[in-house]
């Protein structure tokens, strides 16, 4: 009998049907952010990352063109089981030498992208880049006092919607848009209302625009605090969660981005209650939103659980978000994904119902036990059938070092 197969049968004395679990998991799309692969700089010109947010490290093989970047994101899913959409920020737009800024960016400035990824049979999420570009003054964009820059960023976020359902309607899958602004301030400020509802008035203007909802899901993302933003966030969780029920649009989550005590995987089922779909940036904060590499730890294993727990595979958008430029980072791609599905893995593994009722029936000390035995049940021989079957090794790093020296160290 292989390892599998002992496996297999462990779990079904729990009541889990790992081929199920196996089925299902390769059905659940995870959005592979493509900022890993050059550390968040984007091809419109902006030359550096700025607005609340930096990358450490400066490790060779960063990319440094489109080509460039789609041969490292092929070489990561390469590498990756299962099923996977592109995830693209606005400064990825392919300019061909054309002095086109973000507010006048349009359909054809993404085509490439839409072509890589309709080879691949893989749909495109996308995000406004309200950050790295001259037109955020100190430090503000949809909430500045100065009216230019407020329609500066109002015309780039209704050209990122147009666009979003341009990737929906080309690749046939919906296109999940995701508003995060960096505004804030690192001192006390005298007016904490004011910059909310000019960025209130300026999400309204554009969500105005016609778009079918089918299609495009647009989300709003908070964030506790920021480099340079310290002391006050316009886009407060309060704020955004308020927004997003009032509009009908999705709200969207970064494990980064809350207090250091609160965690997502409890907020989820809260979520879900009130609204019919959820996004989520799944990273990993080291005492700040350092976005730091995902990795199988408790509470990426917890936000998956809870996720399966509600049925509502279907219903939440998974996304990875981190950048880290100290370590390889196809590797750092490969090692993120993997442990989200990892983590989705695990909790298909859950023998969920019998353990609701026990919770139900009071039966508290017999659910603690039983939580505890699944920590050590063979979850790691199914991973390995799992990869098998999608034909990726259970060992990559090998063709990563070789991939290394064969194409990253010449860029330098």
């Amino acid at each position: 009998m292989s390892c599998y197969e002992k496996a297999r049968e462990k779990y079904k004395s729990y009541g889990v049907d790992t081929e199920k679990a196996i089925a299902v998991l390769k059905t659940v799309p995870i959005s592979l952010h493509c900022w890993q692969g050059d550390d968040v700089v984007g091809f419109d010109g902006a030359g550096s990352l700025s607005g609340g947010i930096q990358t450490t490290g400066n490790y060779p093989g960063r990319a440094r063109t489109p080509e460039e970047l789609m041969s490292d994101i092929d070489k990561a899913i390469s590498l990756c089981p299962g099923t996977y959409k592109l995830n693209l920020h606005a400064c990825y737009a392919i300019l061909n030498g054309e002095q086109v800024d973000r507010d006048a960016y349009s359909p054809r400035h993404f085509a490439p992208w839409v072509a890589f990824a309709k080879e691949r049979n893989m749909g495109i999420d996308f995000n406004p880049t309200f950050f790295s570009h001259e037109m955020v003054k100190d430090n503000l964009t949809l909430s500045s006092p100065d009216e230019e820059v407020r329609r500066f960023w109002i015309e780039h976020g209704k050209r990122c919607i147009e666009i979003s359902q341009y990737f929906a309607e080309e690749t046939g899958m919906p296109c999940v848009m995701n508003i995060w602004i960096p505004d804030g301030y690192k001192d006390m400020p005298a007016d904490r209302l004011g910059p909310r509802l000019r960025f209130k008035e300026a999400l309204d203007e554009i969500l105005s625009i016609p778009y079918d909802k089918t299609k495009v899901f647009v989300c709003l993302e908070s964030k506790v605090f920021g480099i340079g933003m310290e002391s006050y966030t316009v886009g407060s969780g309060e704020f955004c969660m308020n927004y997003v029920a009032q509009n009908g649009i999705t709200p969207l989550m970064d494990n980064g981005h809350y207090h250091p005590t609160e965690v997502v995987s409890d907020k989820v089922s809260a979520m879900l209650a009130f609204h019919k779909n959820l996004a989520l940036h799944v990273t990993r904060g080291v005492r700040w939103d350092s976005d730091h590499v995902v990795l199988f730890d408790d509470e990426t294993k917890e936000i998956a659980k809870e996720i399966v727990r509600a049925s509502a595979l279907d219903r939440v958008f998974i996304a990875t978000d981190y950048f880290d430029a100290s370590i390889n980072r196809i590797s750092a791609w490969i090692t993120g994904l993997r442990s989200v599905q990892k983590a989705l893995l695990y909790a298909l593994l859950e023998p969920y119902e019998k353990m609701q009722k026990l919770q139900n029936e009071n039966r508290m000390t017999e659910l603690m036990v039983m939580q505890e035995e699944l920590k050590t049940a063979p979850f790691g021989d199914v991973w390995a059938e799992y990869l098998a079957r999608e034909q990726v090794p259970e060992d990559y790093i090998k063709e990563i070092l070789e991939y290394e020296e064969k194409v990253l160290v010449k860029r330098i």
